[in-house]
């Protein structure tokens, strides 16, 4: 497994996404093409037209990023023992103004035996290590947690989020996480996590108020509780000067400071 030649798909469906979806249905319990395309340029997959397609795919070919991901894939696997898994790359939405703004057009989407990434021309190496750094980081969770995702609280959620990126820190320096790490102060993070997040951290993804909280919207600060999260993990890696690798298999209540 590893990275999928993707690159020979694009080449030839690149403008018909659920044809080229049609390759995935065998990883996807009762999805059609149509419903796995929906649910990837949900989180970033480019929307056709992709303009300038077959150039776009060229130029990603030629800047190596199937090659970087894949080396950086097993540099990870082995670092943190973590399963193997099949790695999908496409093109993200150009027309997409806020990954384009927050992320620079860069995101991912992970499941315990998958993962996708969405790349635009204009990232460079360290942002493709940075990106499948932290989605790589939510498969080894993932497998090491006795819980379904599907049955995730709050809590569980933003730890994965905050390891995942407490792991780019590690890995890649600060200069290389990604924006919203920087949003708000110390201070705010504390309020919020004391009077936003705490109270509400065993609530299901089912709940109205889960996406909003997690991500603002509805009244809630913007990217609330991954910021939170990445502050909890943070705190207790610095504290406790422990490795990702080592808080991997952590329950999530173990980074609720005390």
């Amino acid at each position: 497994m590893g990275v999928v030649k993707t690159d020979k798909w694009l080449l030839d469906t690149h403008e018909e996404p659920v044809i080229l979806c049609e390759k995935l249905t065998d990883l996807f319990t009762n999805s059609s093409a149509e419903d796995i395309y929906h649910h990837l340029s949900a989180y970033g997959m480019y929307t056709p037209p992709l303009p300038d397609g077959e150039e776009l795919i060229k130029k990603l070919q030629k800047k190596g990023v199937w090659q970087t991901i894949q080396h950086e894939y097993k540099k990870l696997q082995s670092e943190w023992n973590g399963p193997e898994v099949p790695i999908f790359i496409f093109p993200s939405d150009p027309k997409n103004r806020r990954l384009k703004d927050d992320h620079n057009g860069k995101a991912g989407l992970t499941f315990k035996d998958k993962l996708f990434l969405f790349v635009s021309e204009n990232n460079t190496e360290k942002e493709l290590q940075a990106l499948l750094t932290h989605e790589y980081n939510h498969v080894c969770r993932l497998s090491k947690v006795d819980r379904k995702e599907k049955d995730f609280t709050l809590l569980d959620t933003i730890i994965l989020e905050g390891l995942a990126e407490n792991a780019v820190r590690e890995r890649l320096g600060e200069e290389n996480i990604a924006n919203w790490t920087t949003y708000y102060s110390e201070l705010r993070l504390q309020k919020l996590w004391e009077n936003l997040i705490f109270p509400k951290k065993n609530m299901k993804r089912t709940h109205s108020s889960y996406y909003s909280t997690l991500y603002g919207g509805a009244f809630h600060p913007k990217m609330a509780g991954y910021c939170v999260g990445y502050q909890l993990v943070k705190k207790y890696a610095d504290n406790k000067k422990t490795t990702t690798k080592e808080m991997l298999d952590l329950p999530s209540e173990a980074f609720i400071p005390s």
